[in-house]
């Protein structure tokens, strides 16, 4: 059934995306913002359709979403746009039943912003949610997640960029810093390494027990294998982190086969046993930045040609890092960055610099990890907000992922 709302504010109305037409306009809606500004990238349209899919997004199964655009009757163009969405099964936290709110987009009108939070925030409550997080993803952490209020260059792929005085939008209607989001980078300057690092990992990679290498054309499937093996040892030990099935582990490294560079994949190897991690790939936006959001056929050939062929990207997006716990404090972290770092030397690699998103400050093992191992800088910061729906209720930031240690 065609789900219909209208209210109307001043020379505003608000409508609901439930048409072909207005579905152009909801994937629209950025393009037309953001035509001046050089940082902005347009995401694949594919990716934003597949969120709203019930067929392609999980989330949907036991959940629902809904998009709302905000048009001015006065020039008959769009001006803003939102997302609300939950799923019963992710909604269920302690306390809580959390919805989100994303994609949002406005022109420079709090009256817009503020209509567009208000019906996002009616269609979760008659869901039975008690408070909003935003603005997230309908689906996994690793994409569109978190407002950016640091570092305005162009993001990677799939990181949320947005003007400026959308922290204002949020902050003024009452949404709460819930946890800070941090992205990290570190030159590959062969001569910036930690001496100290460098020598221990050094020392440890002439032990013959050990042995730091990168994937090779036939591993695709093992490395699936390797990487549940050690994730699920890795950080089964913390609490609050999302447990990855095997299943899943299979289709991560599906999903990355046509992006990957297997210079970018490390392993950690004790006695031909997998015990360490460390997964990146090029980061695309510099690539697909000329497509306009468009993969058809002849964009693909594009696609594949500069990443591939004219290797365009300079970035490595780091995906996920992981150490099984008996082997934690032998330097094995730095042990497999300098493993890259070798490759580099050996010039098998061409990449500038490594950027890590996504760094949660609910997560200081990580951020020192990154910090002292890696020796990344912070250059932004995606906060995601909460609003709870009982204005009296004391407002608790998210809590702090700790480490269970082994009886």
């Amino acid at each position: 059934m065609t789900q219909k709302y209208t209210k109307i504010m001043s020379n505003y109305i608000i409508e609901i995306v439930n048409c072909k037409k207005i579905e152009k306009e909801f994937l629209n809606l950025p393009k037309k913002l953001y035509k001046d500004d050089d940082n902005y990238v347009t995401p694949l349209d594919t990716d934003i359709e597949n969120v709203f899919s019930p067929s392609r997004n999980k989330m949907f199964d036991g959940g629902e979403a809904i998009r709302y655009m905000v048009k001015d009757t006065n020039s008959d163009s769009y001006v803003g746009r939102i997302a609300a969405f939950y799923n019963n099964d992710t909604a269920n936290q302690p306390n809580d039943k959390v919805g989100g709110c994303g994609f949002f987009e406005s022109i420079n009108d709090q009256k817009v912003a503020y209509m567009l939070f208000d019906v996002a925030i009616e269609w979760l409550k008659t869901k039975g949610m008690t408070c909003v997080n935003g603005p997230v993803n309908f689906g996994d952490r690793e994409m569109w997640w978190g407002l950016l209020t640091e570092g305005f260059v162009q993001p990677i792929y799939g990181m949320n960029y947005n003007f400026a005085y959308y922290q204002e939008f949020f902050e003024s209607y009452g949404f709460k810093n819930y946890f800070n989001g941090m992205s990290y980078k570190r030159t590959f300057d062969v001569e910036d390494l930690n001496p100290i690092i460098q020598q221990k990992a050094e020392r440890l990679s002439s032990n013959p027990a050990y042995c730091f290498r990168y994937i090779t054309k036939d591993e695709m499937s093992l490395a699936a294998e390797w990487f549940y093996e050690i994730y699920k040892r890795a950080w089964a030990q913390f609490d609050g982190v999302a447990t990855v099935t095997k299943e899943q582990a299979y289709k991560m490294m599906d999903k990355l086969k046509p992006i990957i560079d297997r210079k970018l994949i490390y392993f950690a190897f004790h006695e031909d046993k997998p015990i360490g991690f460390f997964i990146m790939v090029p980061e695309i936006n510099s690539v697909i930045k000329p497509l306009n959001g468009k993969l058809n056929f002849i964009n693909k050939l594009r696609f594949i040609y500069s990443l591939k062929f004219k290797k365009v990207s300079r970035i490595a997006q780091g995906v996920i890092f992981g150490v099984i716990p008996e082997f934690r404090g032998k330097s094995i972290e730095s042990g497999l960055m300098n493993c890259f770092v070798d490759e580099m030397r050996k010039g098998n690699v061409s990449y500038q610099w490594l950027e890590l998103a996504w760094v949660g400050d609910f997560n200081p093992l990580m951020m020192s990890m990154v910090q002292r191992y890696i020796r990344a800088k912070k250059i932004k910061n995606h906060i995601t907000y909460r609003y709870n729906f009982d204005r009296e209720r004391e407002f608790e930031r998210a809590p702090r992922v700790s480490f269970s240690r082994p009886e």
